[in-house]
C-alpha cells in the first residue's frame, strides 16, 4: 500500500512516531507486526494484555497511520480485523528525489518508528547488555558537501556488504542446519536539527562484555 498523507489523520507524522514508540505495549505491537499479520486477539495472547487494552492501542496506531488494516475475516458471524506493519519499498536516490516532501517525510517517519521500536523492544528484553557482538555507536560529524556525499556512499556500500553477509550465512545454514538468530542492523545519516560546526564532544560506543 502506498504511503500518502492523510488530511484526516489525527496526529502529524512527527507526532505519530512519538506516540507510537511512547508506550511499551505499542512498542510490542509494532515489533510483532513487523514479523507478520495479526488480529487484536492474537496480539492480546502474544503480549499477555487484555483485549480491550490492545484494541485501544491498535485503534490509535491505525488512526496515526503507524500500522494498517491488512484484511477482515468472518469468524463465528463476526468481523475479525487483521493488522500489519506498513511496508515501504526500497527507494533509490533517483526515486527519492522525485518524491513530494510530504511523502518523503512519511517514509522517514515510518523507518525511524521501526528502528526505534525494535531498539526499545530489544532494550526491554535485555538483549543489549549481554552479547559481546552488540554494537551501539553514535556521534555527529562536521562535513563539507563532498564529505556528505562520501558518507552517503560509505553507508550504501556498507549496507550492501551486510546483505552479502546474510546471503553467505543462509548458505552455511543449509549445510549446518544451524538455527538463525535475528539481528537488527540499521544505518542512518542525516543533518542534525541544530548545526554546531564542530566535532561532537560525545563519542558513544557500547560493546557489552568488552567494556
Amino acid at each position: 500500500m502506498a504511503v500518502t498523507a492523510k488530511a484526516e489523520q489525527k496526529r502529524s507524522v512527527e507526532e505519530a512516531v512519538s506516540y507510537s514508540v511512547g508506550h511499551r505495549i505499542r512498542i510490542e505491537i509494532l515489533c510483532i507486526l513487523n514479523e507478520g499479520t495479526h488480529s487484536a486477539s492474537e496480539l492480546s495472547r502474544l503480549i499477555h494484555e487484555p483485549l480491550t487494552t490492545i484494541g485501544h492501542h491498535i485503534k490509535e496506531l491505525v488512526a496515526s497511520r503507524s500500522i494498517e488494516l491488512a484484511r477482515t475475516e468472518k469468524v463465528r458471524n463476526t468481523d475479525q480485523h487483521f493488522y500489519r506493519a506498513i511496508k515501504l519499498p526500497f527507494v533509490s536516490d533517483e526515486e527519492a528525489k522525485a518524491l513530494p516532501p510530504a511523502v518523503k517525510q512519511e517514509y522517514a517517519a515510518l523507518i525511524l518508528q521501526t528502528i526505534t521500536a525494535e531498539g526499545m523492544g530489544a532494550l526491554w528484553a535485555g538483549k543489549l547488555n549481554k552479547d559481546p557482538s552488540v554494537r551501539l555507536m553514535w556521534r555527529w560529524f562536521s562535513l563539507d558537501a563532498q564529505g556528505r556525499r562520501e558518507l552517503a556512499e560509505e553507508q550504501l556500500e556498507s549496507w550492501e556488504r551486510i546483505a552479502e553477509i546474510e546471503a553467505r550465512a543462509a548458505s552455511r545454514r543449509l549445510e549446518s542446519g544451524e538455527e538463525p538468530v535475528t539481528w537488527i542492523a540499521a544505518t542512518m545519516g542525516f543533518e542534525r536539527s541544530r548545526s554546531v560546526g564542530a566535532p561532537s564532544p560525545v563519542i558513544s560506543q557500547l560493546t557489552p562484555g568488552k567494556n
